[in-house]
């Protein structure tokens, strides 16, 4: 039986993290075990940051709607507690949204809460 070599897919794979590592600092951009490394650990961060991502948009969001409760005299809790007994299914991505941009439109879904509320 023949004997097989891996040149081409070792090549293969060392291109493609050598690729990863472009614009890395020093040997990280040029030697494969570095790069391997610093790959690695990059991908990591990578993965974390997008876990994260989904984490403080959520408090951007939070923060916004809260702020404008406040102006139209709710606290965040009431607020949310009375899109529910309103039936009101807006997630907080839009309700941030809202707030920022239609704030008329906000006030007068704050109006609907506090109706439900009383």
């Amino acid at each position: 039986m023949a004997r097989v070599k891996g040149a081409m897919m070792s090549r293969k794979r060392r291109k493609k993290v050598l690729r990863l590592a472009k614009g890395y600092w020093g040997s990280k951009s040029r030697h494969f075990k570095m790069a391997n490394q610093a790959v690695m650990k990059s991908l990591t961060y990578a993965y974390t940051g997008r876990r994260l991502k989904k984490r403080d948009f959520r408090r951007l969001w939070i923060t916004r709607i809260s702020a404008a409760a406040q102006i139209n005299g709710l606290n965040y809790s009431r607020f949310m507690y009375g899109l529910k007994l309103a039936g009101i299914t807006i997630n907080r991505k839009m309700l941030a949204e809202m707030a920022v941009n239609d704030k008329a439109a906000f006030a007068a879904l704050a109006e609907t809460v506090k109706a439900k509320l009383a």
